[in-house]
């Protein structure tokens, strides 16, 4: 889904953390657009970013422009903030949106499963498609794809990587129970 922001730049910087540190990037029309994993290489992010919104998209290293979105991630990596009130946005299809949405209403501290998200949309057979879905989210923590975990508990997938996903949900308090084998 890519639409134009008639030469309007994604302006990007660094979130750091000792010595790791991911990609902050927003543009001035819709607030927050993309939170990298740790330690993420910036082609990651420039491929995301031409996808999205088209390959002559400026990308402008901007790091003033983000620090709004960088201090709220910074006070949640610190146990300080439990929500987030800049705004952003979650570019997809109809449906990506759909489950981010659904996923987005998970609070802090709670998990839910695929099968969950697939059943909050009224298409229980769904799961897989569900998880596709949720692994293409653009801004991780803030729309907390984190939460989602498999069947029983079970640490799945995660953009991030599972050692990411599994400290956002001890930070949370919410680790599951149980850990899958194949981790």
């Amino acid at each position: 889904m890519t639409r134009e922001l008639a030469g309007q730049p994604i302006d990007w910087g660094y979130l750091e953390d000792g010595d790791k540190k991911l990609v902050v990037a927003s543009t001035e029309e819709e607030g927050l657009v993309y939170v990298g994993s740790w330690d993420e290489p910036w082609d990651d992010f420039g491929e995301w970013a031409r996808r999205s919104y088209g390959t002559d998209v400026a990308l402008r290293n901007a790091p003033t422009s983000v620090a709004p979105y960088a201090d709220e991630l910074k006070q949640y990596f610190t146990g300080q903030r439990k929500t987030f009130t800049q705004r952003f946005a979650l570019r997809g299809t109809a449906f990506q949106r759909d489950v981010w949405e659904a996923m987005s209403r998970i609070p802090y501290g709670k998990t839910a499963s695929y099968a969950d998200i697939a059943a909050a949309l009224g298409k229980p057979q769904a799961s897989r498609a569900v998880g596709t879905a949720i692994g293409r989210n653009p801004v991780l923590v803030v729309a907390p794809c984190h939460r989602i975990v498999g069947k029983g508990g079970s640490l799945t997938g995660y953009r991030g990587g599972l050692v990411m996903k599994r400290q956002l949900l001890e930070l949370e308090g919410s680790i599951p129970i149980r850990v899958s084998l194949s981790e």
